[in-house]
């Protein structure tokens, strides 16, 4: 495990001071880390955990029981592809190890330049839109093969 700098460190610990004695801080102190951070790393959630007054195993509960929690650094641009129903039935496994192929890149894993991170999520509420992307938080419907060029040249503009 790499060693977080002084600087994340003190970012955590300011998150952590600032909700420590209020009801229910620990997803809010969460979300802060991974908005600062990039990702909730270990030391986090120790430090969350002792100003929440709780355990860490608890903590670790919350961060694995939410899927939009990160243990890992992401890449600069990160790309959801819907696996529900809906999208799958649309061709979205397709176009998931299209963009897979294109950025030589492992489902939940980050390219070897740190550019972009692939992750395969199961529903994100646009069925009707079947099969679904999202671009750094840009929705991409009605999606096709041929069109994953287009958005990833799009995404690093």
């Amino acid at each position: 495990m790499n060693k977080l700098s002084a600087s994340a460190i003190s970012t955590i610990d300011e998150i952590v001071k600032k909700h420590q004695g209020k009801r229910g801080p620990v997803k809010l102190m969460l979300h802060e880390v991974q908005h600062e951070l990039g990702y909730i790393p270990f030391e986090a959630m120790e430090k969350i955990a002792e100003g929440s007054n709780v355990s860490v195993a608890e903590v670790y509960g919350v961060v694995t029981f939410y899927t939009q929690f990160t243990t890992q650094p992401k890449g600069k641009h990160v790309i959801n592809v819907c696996l529900g129903t809906a999208c799958y039935v649309k061709g979205a496994q397709e176009i998931l190890d299209k963009i897979c192929e294109k950025l030589n890149c492992k489902v939940n894993e980050t390219s070897a330049d740190g550019e972009f991170s692939i992750d395969a999520t199961r529903c994100l509420g646009a069925c009707g839109l079947a099969p679904v992307v999202v671009v750094d938080g840009t929705v991409h419907g009605s999606l096709t093969v041929d069109m994953i060029d287009d958005i990833l040249v799009s995404a690093k503009a």
